[in-house]
């Protein structure tokens, strides 16, 4: 028989441990949500807003917009301590207009992340943040954390595949080819291509270019009545693939003819049958006659648009979404990482 001594011992000690079965019952539980302790969140702090404007951070932001959990995205640079990451955008930094805070104090476990959508050619003044940064944020496949522009998302089961590929065409086409360019510089490659395809066919272009500038609200409806739309880039750079596939193309109805990164590089992230690259004609006057003879045969034509059965396009157009979509990958990005030579990556 055991002695009451014993006995009282025993029972102090299940008193003791009952507050630790309780915590790790807790945390047994799947999904933390907005509720969860704060103390498991990721912290990313946006040193400075993109080109100024400045985005309502109130509430819980990540969770409440886009069901992304344990995650707060703050821009308050008193939160700077206990911020797990630090997100700078190169524009300002390279204009001048913020600074690095390299006079605080950095915390041993928080990574500082480089974040730019420009093209190298729009991106100098890189030497001086070399052995600075942890990750790198932008469009690239090879990012730390890639941030397309935009993206094919696979369509919802439950929207069907009845519709025939000739009712998902826009069926106010009047014009062969069209143009919207914002910025002409006549000795870019784009603005080459452009004057020697309309030695071949006609191009109508919309911007200052023409004194025509469109409204926004007039943007896609014009393209929707193109049979071909010139997503041409003012960079050719790897990766390098805008809004002008995304929206102006592919939203809007037109088929895209592409001019920016080689053509492995569309294919990667949109399906080939979906665009028509500068690249695989020997010369514009073949590339013209294609699209002539494209426009005349309705099924083939037809065929550039069958991935609308199956996806939708996603747009990446709010800096808070950007920012909230790291927290999913945080865990899997390198531990000890940092660039020593960042305009050696920006320009590889």
């Amino acid at each position: 028989m055991k002695s009451p001594s014993f006995c009282l011992r025993l029972f102090l000690l299940l008193i003791c441990l009952a507050p630790l079965f309780f915590l790790v019952g807790q945390g047994s539980k799947g999904g933390r949500g907005p509720n969860s302790d704060r103390s498991h969140n990721i912290t990313i702090l946006l040193w400075h807003w993109p080109f100024g404007p400045s985005y309502n951070l109130e509430g819980d932001v990540c969770w409440n917009r886009y069901r992304i959990p344990d995650c707060r995205l703050v821009d308050q640079r008193s939160l700077y301590p206990s911020a797990d990451l630090v997100v700078f955008h190169h524009r300002e930094l390279m204009n001048g207009q913020e600074r690095l805070p390299l006079h605080l104090h950095r915390p041993r476990h928080q990574k500082w992340v480089w974040l730019s959508l420009e093209s190298p050619d729009n991106s100098r003044y890189l030497k001086p943040f070399n052995n600075v940064f942890n990750w790198t944020m932008s469009y690239r496949r090879d990012a730390d954390i890639t941030m397309p522009y935009g993206k094919l998302l696979p369509k919802n089961c439950d929207t069907g595949n009845d519709s025939s590929t000739e009712d998902i065409i826009p069926n106010n086409k009047s014009i062969l080819a069209c143009w919207v360019v914002s910025h002409y510089e006549p000795q870019h490659s784009r603005s080459l291509v452009y004057k020697s395809l309309k030695r071949s066919i006609p191009v109508e272009v919309y911007g200052r270019l023409r004194g025509s500038v469109l409204a926004s609200s007039d943007l896609l409806p014009t393209i929707s009545s193109c049979y071909f739309y010139l997503s041409f880039e003012n960079s050719i750079s790897k990766d390098y693939i805008t809004e002008k596939l995304w929206r102006n193309a592919y939203q809007a109805g037109a088929v895209p003819v592409v001019l920016g990164p080689p053509p492995d590089d569309y294919i990667a992230v949109a399906p080939p049958n979906s665009f028509i690259h500068v690249e695989n004609f020997p010369s514009t006057k073949e590339l013209g006659n294609y699209l002539c003879q494209l426009q005349l045969d309705k099924e083939r034509y037809a065929g550039y648009f069958a991935w609308r059965h199956s996806y939708q396009v996603k747009l990446y157009t709010d800096w808070r979404e950007r920012l909230c979509s790291i927290c999913p990958q945080y865990h899997s990005l390198p531990a000890q990482k940092v660039y020593h030579d960042l305009e050696a990556w920006v320009r590889k």
